[in-house]
């Protein structure tokens, strides 16, 4: 082969490798990343003020319902609130006072969340793993009740079992009879636990609970453990601490499943709202 050919033949084998090696590198460059899935986000359940009640400044909520028309609320007592008591009883509206009706000795007990079902009152304390047992007419104590959970927190039902929290992810039914544990559900938001579930409150099929040392109530599916839902109330806390500086963070909702009002507050805080969302 003469010069020039060898020269043409090296030429080509060069240019060759150099357009096979520019392909490799495009094909590399253009490989397409794996895209990472996002959790998908839990809707905001978007609500109005429709009323302002006042409300106790002294009162440490720990739950809040309505029977027979009547707004109840249930009051805990830490050691740096000595004005503050365990007790439950009727919220007067007009000044927020409380007509109590049960009250148990703080220096024992700390009262938590209370609950209507079967003509009887059902209340939790705090470490006590006790509960005691109320006529839902005379608020005449009528017995007790123990319970495994290490601490009571919020408690609802939903028509037929006593639903309580104990400030973790679960919440576990117990049988209003014997006390028993029918069911606990495992709360979770996009797939991961959901702690401090706090005081509790059954509408329409679903569980809504506040969080504890947060500003958000979730609405919880029962039949999952799921949150569908979410609700941020920091405006009203902001509102709220702006009549007591010392009000503390929500806790407190309650349905009148009558009229259809929802009514929530917080801990001392100077005003009951009621609120307005799709339910």
């Amino acid at each position: 082969m003469s010069y020039k050919l060898k020269y043409v033949a090296c030429l080509i084998i060069s240019l060759a490798f150099i357009l096979s090696c520019e392909s490799d590198t495009i094909k590399e460059k253009t490989v397409e990343q794996p895209v990472v899935a996002e959790s998908p986000k839990i809707p905001e359940i978007k609500f109005t003020v429709q009323n302002q009640y006042p409300h106790d400044v002294n009162s440490f909520t720990e739950g809040l319902l309505f029977n027979d028309n009547k707004l109840f609320e249930s009051t805990g007592a830490p050691d740096n609130l000595p004005q503050a008591k365990s007790l439950f009883g009727i919220v007067d509206l007009k000044t927020g006072k409380i007509d109590v009706k049960a009250e148990i000795d703080k220096s024992i007990y700390f009262g938590e969340g209370i609950v209507f079902l079967n003509g009887k009152v059902f209340q939790l304390t705090y470490k006590n793993q006790t509960g005691f047992i109320y006529d839902g007419k005379t608020f005449k104590n009528i017995g007790q009740f123990t319970y495994a959970n290490r601490e009571g927190w919020g408690l609802t039902t939903d028509g037929k079992s006593l639903i309580m929290s104990d400030g973790t992810s679960y919440l576990t039914y117990l049988d209003p009879t014997n006390f028993s544990v029918t069911k606990i559900l495992d709360v979770a938001e996009n797939g991961y636990v959901l702690e401090h579930l706090n005081e509790l409150e059954f509408i329409k099929g679903y569980i809504y609970a506040n969080i504890w040392t947060t500003n958000y109530i979730v609405k919880i599916d029962p039949n999952t453990g799921d949150v569908v839902g979410k609700m941020d109330l920091s405006n009203l806390l902001y509102e709220s601490k702006t009549r007591n500086p010392n009000a503390l963070e929500t806790n407190g909702i309650a349905y009148d499943s009558v009229s259809g009002k929802v009514l929530v507050t917080g801990k001392l805080w100077p005003t009951i709202y009621e609120i307005k969302f799709p339910l």
